[in-house]
């Protein structure tokens, strides 16, 4: 039965695959004009309805209502033109496509048959100036950063007039200046009566910006509360069916010798950069996106060109001219961009976890099969990936899953300077505890390891010291005891950020 109450009411949905139910009876009731947050552990079925709302594939049974109608569509242009849009989590730009082929790919201007490039350019040029971005309606797709691809989802989905937008972690890749930007627009969205689903594993997120709340757990529903009144732990236990004692479980461990330390570092991105990280450091770096903190790292393991400046390993003069030559010698990344450089989808969880250990598991050409696949299973199972079985391909993860799947292979590897950049991205509130869990054992066991990270509270919590990124320069650092002694909050490192631009 339709209730007017409800923009959109999913009732009874289910829809498994192959032997793994995705989801079980399943319900959501969103209101027009709300901010309706949808939380769960990576698996718990939140894209996977999501999908069925927008006809990316179709629920086993159940029902749904669109503005008090019936709703059923065979793909995310029948939604789109029902008047529900999506930003979905995994990006898949084209490359060679312009922004404004993007933004309007099978809603194109049109002269008759003939395509209107300069109309559709001015259209896309004038939604752009809205949002203040630093690229225009004519540049390719392929020469914008990970946050700028992320923008555009935003903008496509915003620009379609949806009565009801679908936010799969929308914040994944900004910062904090490019999430507020984006929290400006959705009031302004709620203001004229769009529904906004809002997906995110950032918690301080759904506190801000969120109405209320429906938390799913292993592809069931659990509940729907109001975000008055309710704790953060409240919603964190009705997620993971457990205690999570701290997403930040530092442990400090003893701090060693030198391991890595870079002199006077210099690349297009960055200038005049020079740290070093001991063995038990977590050593965290903070900053913009665009402020060269990811390139630094990139360049060090060998993907970006190193201009000038010297790098040392256990104080040995070393230099990576690709990524080969870094793991050789025990320097790993895991990238922010897993889609792209951390995983080969169309391939198997064990050969992504064992492909970089290859070498330490063959005599000779011959490849010890059982050992792999016992060591495979085993650094699967203690990040807790969710899957049937290792031999899935990286395409049938959840995206969270699939970072669970990147970090598995650098547990195998046992580097000595392990690069995290973003590795909690897209991951759930249980998985990212387990995480950080594990950078404290590495860490304890001598590993030096950096990890930059947007959200702040993570650098904060998880860090023995932090660098501060401005503008391809370091413009600060901050020990962990004058976190804990001098009460360091989020504003005075963001305030340390802009320092450098100030005394320039």
């Amino acid at each position: 039965m339709s209730n007017s109450e409800y923009i959109l009411n999913c009732d009874g949905i289910s829809k498994a695959f192959g032997g793994t139910q995705a989801l079980k009876d399943v319900q959501l009731h969103v209101k027009p004009g709300e901010v309706h947050a949808l939380l769960g552990e990576n698996g718990a079925g939140k894209s996977t309805l999501m999908k069925c709302v927008i006809g990316l594939i179709k629920q086993d049974s159940g029902t749904m209502e669109f503005e008090g109608k019936p709703y059923q569509v065979n793909g995310p242009i029948d939604a789109l033109n029902s008047g529900i849009s999506m930003i979905h989590q995994e990006l898949n730009p084209e490359p060679y496509l312009t922004v404004a082929e993007s933004i309007f790919l099978k809603r194109e201007n049109t002269r008759g048959i003939l395509l209107d490039k300069k109309a559709q350019n001015k259209r896309c040029q004038e939604v752009l100036d809205k949002f203040d971005v630093s690229y225009n309606a004519t540049t390719k797709m392929k020469e914008l950063t990970l946050a700028q691809v992320q923008m555009v989802e935003i903008i496509k989905a915003v620009s379609c007039d949806s009565r009801l937008i679908i936010m799969d972690e929308p914040t994944s890749s900004l910062d904090s200046t490019e999430t507020e930007q984006l929290f400006e627009v959705i009031r302004d969205l709620k203001s004229k009566g769009v529904a906004i689903i809002y997906i995110s594993h950032r918690m301080e997120e759904i506190f801000e910006i969120c109405d209320r709340v429906s938390v799913f757990r292993n592809g069931t529903y659990v509940d729907t509360k109001s975000m008055e009144g309710v704790t953060r732990d409240e919603l964190i236990s009705m997620m993971v069916g457990r205690d999570v004692k701290s997403v930040f479980p530092k442990v400090d461990c003893k701090i060693g010798e030198t391991v890595f330390k870079v002199e006077n570092l210099c690349g297009d991105a960055f200038h005049d950069i020079s740290f070093e990280v001991h063995a038990g450091e977590i050593l965290g770096i903070a900053g913009l996106v665009g402020s060269g903190r990811s390139e630094t790292m990139r360049a060090i393991f060998g993907l970006d060109p190193i201009t000038s400046g010297k790098m040392y390993l256990e104080g040995k003069e070393i230099t990576n001219k690709n990524p080969r030559s870094a793991i050789k010698k025990g320097i790993c990344m895991v990238n922010e961009d897993r889609k792209n450089y951390g995983l080969c989808l169309l391939r198997s969880i064990r050969e992504n976890i064992s492909l970089p250990n290859l070498p330490a598991r063959q005599k000779g050409l011959i490849l010890n099969q059982k050992r792999e696949k016992q060591e495979c299973q085993e650094a699967a199972e203690k990040l807790t990936v969710k899957a049937a079985s290792i031999e899935h391909n990286g395409f049938s993860l959840s995206g969270g899953n699939q970072q669970k799947v990147v970090l598995a292979k650098w547990i195998l590897a046992n580097p000595k300077v392990l690069i995290l950049d973003e590795p909690t991205r897209g991951v759930d509130v249980g998985a990212k505890s387990d995480i950080h869990t594990l950078m404290c054992e590495f860490a304890a066991k001598g590993m030096a390891i950096i990890m930059i990270s947007s959200e702040l509270p993570e650098v904060m919590g998880m860090s023995d010291r932090i660098l501060v990124y401005h503008e391809g320069r370091i413009s600060g650092t901050i020990q962990r005891k004058e976190i804990l002694d001098n009460h360091i909050t989020q504003k005075d490192i963001l305030a340390m950020e802009f320092a450098q631009h100030n005394k320039d």
